[in-house]
């Protein structure tokens, strides 16, 4: 009876139950077992692995949350999911001293990703951006453009050189993160800044046609309208390739794989739409949110921000490949020479851009990587529009999106 009524806490530690990606390094479960230790045997993290893909993720602690299960605590969102999951009251708002230690050294980015309404919902754990990978055997000097870039691309096949540009052309989130990149490089947005209307107009015909243009250029892998992360990194290290957008873990893979190219293999910022305006790579990462239905909030709260704390965030970063959200860490000089390209990462990260916050983004998302798929058949203007008019829709929807 007493353990019924919670009086078998004093026994042991509490559990906390943090659910988030499959980390397969070990640097996450290291974090959950200093932070236990750490508390002085007033808790315990119990790391719980959700689904290896997104989609996954998102659908187990959505079934959870509606059936509003106590045995989540500590949350790891990806980045996209926090208005969602703050609208339906699935998790807790962070406030004072709290919220005051987790924004405090946080960059400014990540923090808009755990945002909703003016209010803080989650705390950035690790963030991600795309860099431009080149050869420098087959490109001297990086391209500072989209146009740019496509010009050298067919200069190297006319050439019979190696010339592809991998991008992440296959119907899913990459796609969307391709367009939302584009869209904000070019001076626009997908929705509008209180996210009630779709916002897209000429930034986004612009980003369309960089799309296409792509799609119909020799510079265009075959397989482009199949591609994803992975896909791109297996390219680009068989030689094939002369350019890739993709996130730094392709990085460590190249040095690994192929030695020999991983001589000429180089990292630069992000293409331009416009050569007078810096790009806004997209973000990615995962903020860790508490529960509505956690039994022990206070406690979560304490270990929320213990599981991202400087050491925590290096140990993900130098063992996870995961770059951290504390901008100390960038002149970390173990972080440094792991991350030769630390300055690059940190540069795009604070001029990056973020996904749509809304309650609908999967809708949202859907819009966008439907319509543009595959990449060769886009039509800018037309496209456009019909995405404007499918997000439209899906902004008018009631309730959480199943």
């Amino acid at each position: 009876m007493l353990a019924a009524c919670g009086g078998g806490e004093a026994s042991g530690p509490v559990g906390i139950d943090w659910y988030n990606f499959p980390d397969d390094s070990g640097a996450l479960q290291k974090a959950a077992s200093r932070c236990s230790k750490a508390s002085n045997g007033r808790y315990r993290i119990i790391y719980h692995k959700l689904p290896r893909a997104a989609d996954g993720q998102r659908q187990q602690l959505v079934r959870r949350l509606a059936a509003q299960d106590n045995a989540l605590d500590i949350l790891g969102l990806d980045v996209t999911w926090a208005a969602e999951f703050a609208e339906a009251r699935w998790i807790r708002e962070w406030t004072g001293a709290g919220k005051r230690q987790a924004l405090e050294g946080t960059l400014r980015v990540p923090v808009q990703t755990s945002m909703w309404k003016g209010k803080l919902y989650a705390v950035p754990y690790n963030t991600n951006t795309q860099l431009l990978w080149y050869r420098k055997d087959l490109v001297p000097t990086p391209p500072k453009t989209w146009a740019e870039m496509l010009t050298m691309a067919r200069g190297l096949a006319q050439k019979g050189k190696p010339h592809f540009v991998e991008i992440q052309g296959a119907q899913y989130e990459g796609l969307t993160v391709w367009f939302n990149t584009l869209i904000n490089s070019a001076g626009g947005s997908i929705l509008n800044k209180t996210a009630t209307k779709p916002s897209l107009g000429p930034p986004a015909v612009r980003a369309a046609s960089v799309m296409r243009d792509l799609a119909r250029s020799p510079a265009a892998d075959p397989s482009l309208s199949n591609q994803m992360e992975d896909q791109n990194r297996l390219a680009m290290e068989s030689g094939t390739a002369a350019f890739e957008l993709n996130y730094p873990f392709v990085y460590p893979s190249m040095k690994a794989n192929n030695p020999a190219l991983f001589k000429n293999f180089r990292w630069a910022p992000y293409p331009r739409v416009d050569a007078n305006r810096p790009a806004r790579p997209t973000i990615g990462g995962i903020d860790l949110a508490v529960s509505a239905y956690s039994p022990h909030p206070r406690l979560a709260f304490e270990a929320a921000l213990c599981l991202r704390n400087r050491e925590n965030q290096l140990t993900a970063a130098l063992e996870g490949g995961l770059p951290p959200t504390l901008r100390g860490l960038y002149d970390e000089p173990s972080f440094i020479k792991q991350y030769p390209f630390a300055k690059e990462v940190l540069t795009a990260l604070e001029s990056a851009s973020v996904r749509p916050l809304t309650p609908a983004y999967q809708n949202v998302s859907i819009a966008v990587s439907h319509t543009l798929s595959p990449p060769s058949g886009i039509k800018p203007e037309s496209s456009v529009k019909t995405i404007r008019d499918q997000i439209d829709d899906a902004l008018q929807s009631k309730g959480v999106i199943p």
